[in-house]
């Protein structure tokens, strides 16, 4: 059999704050959004610009407080033609990211920056 990944659904506290970051530091762009205003929840799906890939924005109206990251998830990843220009647009946009790392014995090509909600993006050197 084969199979194919659709998307990762994620939890935000506030969907204009997740929107902007997935939107405006990713290139991401909408597809979907369905709203369920008896069941107090909007779900967006957004792509890459080759349709690839999604991933879902949960948003569950008035959240109380935000959810926790479990200790087994780790990150998203993505790739990118300029590392060094993106890390540094990124740190202009006033987001969390970690210096230029590698794996051990390896050159830098990859460094990661957190999104609204604390979930971690790896940015790899296509």
């Amino acid at each position: 059999m084969k199979y194919k990944m659709l998307h990762t659904c994620i939890r935000v506290m506030d969907l204009d704050k997740s929107l902007k970051f997935y939107q405006e530091a990713l290139g991401l762009v909408e597809r979907t959004r369905k709203d369920f205003p008896e069941d107090e929840f909007t779900l967006v799906f957004l792509t890459d610009e080759d349709r690839n890939y999604e991933i879902e924005l949960t948003y569950n109206y008035n959240p109380e407080k935000p959810y926790t990251i479990g200790n087994g998830f780790s990150h998203f990843a993505v790739s990118v033609e300029n590392l060094e220009q993106s890390r540094e647009r990124h740190i202009e946009m006033g987001y969390k990211v970690t210096k230029l790392m590698g794996l051990p014995g390896n050159p830098p090509r990859f460094y990661f920056v957190t999104d609204p909600d604390g979930y971690d993006i790896e940015v790899i050197r296509a």
